[in-house]
């Protein structure tokens, strides 16, 4: 069974596996992100696939590198990732010529798409689309069992959907975008502002925190939704009901069979999911006279970008 290699690069760490051909890990490594000087990110990269082909017992074939950021056409080059400061960066030249391996590029949130698809909550289906709501709102999308990139490469930026004209500034340089409403910054917005209302109701909120609004961040709001907070648990109802709007234009364009929601906030289950499947039903076009797409937790939690880059790298090999 041929092994290839997976690389989450992200902003703070960067997560490698060995993966084999039916999606099962076989070792990792892992190492903080030198954000401060990006040519060495490239070299901490180069670092851990040495030290897992040299752990390995099996031969690699080759490497899949997910990345937070722009990826062109030919899967080669990173057109910008601001988290990492690059911009225009040949990232399989460099990596090819410092691994020794055939090397593919690919959107980060594409590899997790594809590593649900493969082998996590997608398995099955044909169409379906990755909804990550994490600090912002990433994704993926496949349609027809092939990953889904738009002509440049550029596809899936689904959290920069305008849902509001002129509503809350984006880190992206536009306003109203979807992340500002449903992701976990959205989440803890909701909650400190609702706790600011409501402090009498707020109380097992506020003293998860320091006992102010602006302390409340977004472990905080989940344990506090656990345990029955009720300000808590309005913010998360907030938070799904923009979800599962999103979702709703989504399913408009793309009609999948499933929708996978992942990413950090994902783990609070139910919180999150039972108002968005509600809003996602309200709202779907055609309503109950037409199949309505499925919403499923992600299966694969933080490796689903890792699993994905490598299986995706076995096309170069």
């Amino acid at each position: 069974m041929s092994l290839t290699i997976g690389v989450d690069i992200g902003g703070t760490k960067i997560l490698a596996g060995t993966v084999a051909e039916d999606g099962a890990i076989r070792a990792t490594a892992r190492r903080p992100t030198p954000r401060q000087d990006p040519g060495a990110v490239l070299e901490t990269v180069a670092d851990v696939v040495s030290e897992l082909v040299a752990a390995s017992t099996e031969p690699v074939e080759a490497v899949g590198a997910g990345v937070a950021g722009g990826v062109d056409a030919q899967r080669s080059r990173v057109y910008f990732a601001p988290n990492l400061r690059w911009s225009q960066v040949p990232v399989r030249a460099l990596l090819e010529a410092s691994t020794g391996l055939p090397v593919v590029v690919e959107n980060d949130g594409n590899a997790a798409a594809w590593g649900e698809y493969r082998f996590g909550a997608g398995r099955g289906t044909s169409d379906m689309v990755l909804v990550t709501v994490g600090t912002g709102i990433g994704g993926g999308i496949v349609i027809g069992g092939e990953l889904f990139r738009g002509a440049h490469g550029a596809a899936a930026e689904i959290g920069h959907v305008t849902v509001v004209r002129g509503g809350r500034s984006c880190g992206c340089g536009r306003s109203g975008c979807w992340e500002q409403y449903a992701s976990g910054n959205a989440l803890v917005r909701e909650a400190r502002e609702l706790a600011a209302e409501r402090r009498a109701q707020a109380d097992l909120l506020l003293s998860l925190g320091d006992g102010t609004p602006e302390g409340i961040s977004g472990p905080e709001v989940t344990e506090a939704a656990r345990a029955g907070d009720p300000v808590a648990i309005e913010a998360f109802a907030r938070v799904g009901t923009w979800l599962g709007h999103g979702l709703a234009d989504l399913a408009a364009v793309l009609d999948p069979e499933v929708f996978v929601i992942g990413g950090g906030v994902s783990e609070s289950g139910d919180l999150l999911l039972t108002s968005a499947r509600q809003a996602l039903a309200d709202t779907l076009i055609g309503g109950s006279n037409r199949p309505a797409p499925a919403v499923r937790l992600a299966e694969l939690a933080n490796r689903a970008g890792l699993v994905g880059a490598a299986d995706l790298a076995r096309d170069r090999a």
